[in-house]
């Protein structure tokens, strides 16, 4: 019964909002609603998560998960580059993640890593697993927001980080030497945890969805399926959006509105000074891309869980916990906005854009999320 439930509010709320964004902000932004939707549906029969595949390589150095990233990775660069390069697309602008390298993605992927571990999930993983039913990562998402919003609060002081200026292996080397050298380097990753996983146990092992029985409909699929899948999300809001698939940025959105209600000056802050987020501020959420595409996750998230039949949330969850979760979900926020994004809009995003920053986000975060996932226990997370 609380299946059908689940199927049947997300349904009905899907339905209703659709009508809503189609009818008062038109046919583009309800189409990237649907495409959220669609996403939160792959994410969760997909079991597409960033955390639990990179602690896997940490833990018992399975590396199925993170290859299967390589493969989502090269499937959407392979479309991204020479779109991006062409810059237009039926009178849509288009333009790639790029941003530059400095100690500011450093140390925010380090600490959004952190946070991923302890908070139990990314930017995607928080969103689609709370939209499934688990109680637990509602906190992680309070806690992403409050985060969000300190980071916006702190943005300027990153502002003036040494590094050096954004780097596109597409627009140096053009589109053919942006495809090739970023196929060598996922072919690398690919290679390195083969030999690792091989070295560690044994064999290189199959990801666990990746035997039938396996349904279309009610999950699971096979990590493969979700990574091309999650490829086509991203070429998707590309063409819509004009730009990658984000994220975060609407939680700084949702933090800088309820900060505002509760009578902050958030636009004495030089992060809401810019003119689009000034705007956005006034506005309804509803006119966000990225709100209504997390929107969208979550609710088909939700139907998701239902169609597995695996929609019971629980309401117990242990002290410790409960603060991994809150510390968890703050270094998620404040990483998040210091470091131009997170495992979407600057790991997939950017690295799909051919940009070296999205390198050194995955490699700093990841160095995080292994010092995250030694910390776990000591809030009670295995």
């Amino acid at each position: 019964m609380r299946n059908r439930r689940s199927i049947g509010i997300s349904l009905i709320l899907s339905s209703l909002l659709f009508l809503y964004l189609n009818s008062n902000y038109g046919w583009r932004q309800s189409a990237l609603f649907v495409v959220g939707i669609a996403a939160g549906v792959i994410l969760y029969h997909a079991a597409f998560g960033f955390t639990a595949a990179w602690r896997e390589v940490a833990n018992t150095g399975r590396g199925a998960g993170l290859r299967a990233q390589m493969i989502m990775l090269a499937a959407t660069v392979l479309i991204f580059t020479p779109l991006i390069a062409q810059g237009e697309f039926l009178g849509t602008n288009l333009r790639g993640s790029v941003a530059p390298l400095n100690v500011s993605v450093i140390c925010g992927a380090f600490m959004f890593g952190i946070g991923m571990q302890l908070g139990g999930g990314c930017a995607s993983g928080t969103l689609f697993t709370a939209g499934g039913g688990n109680v637990r990562m509602l906190i992680t998402l309070a806690a992403f927001i409050a985060g969000s919003l300190l980071g916006t609060w702190q943005w300027s002081l990153w502002q003036g980080a040494p590094g050096f200026a954004p780097f596109s292996l597409a627009e140096n080397f053009g589109v053919a030497g942006g495809i090739g050298i970023s196929l060598l380097l996922f072919a690398l990753v690919w290679l390195g945890t083969s030999l690792y996983e091989k070295r560690r146990l044994g064999a290189v092992l199959d990801d666990d969805n990746n035997s039938p029985p396996y349904s279309w409909l009610h999950g699971p699929w096979p990590l493969i399926a979700g990574a091309c899948a999650l490829a086509a999300v991203n070429v998707a809001t590309l063409l819509l959006a004009g730009r990658p698939w984000g994220v975060t940025s609407a939680f700084a959105l949702w933090g800088g509105k309820l900060a505002v209600i509760s009578g902050i000056d958030v636009t004495s802050w030089a992060y809401w000074q810019r003119p689009a987020l000034t705007s956005a501020l006034e506005q309804s959420v509803f006119s966000d891309i990225t709100s209504v595409m997390n929107i969208g996750i979550m609710l088909g998230a939700l139907l998701a869980a239902g169609l597995a039949s695996k929609f019971s949330p629980s309401f117990k969850s242990p002290m410790r916990s409960m603060l991994g979760a809150v510390i968890g979900g703050l270094l998620l926020g404040y990483g998040a906005r210091i470091a131009f994004g997170c495992n979407i809009g600057a790991y997939f995003g950017g690295i799909s854009s051919t940009s070296l920053h999205g390198w050194l986000w995955f490699v700093c975060a990841f160095a995080g999320s292994t010092l995250g996932t030694k910390l776990r226990p000591y809030f009670g997370l295995s």
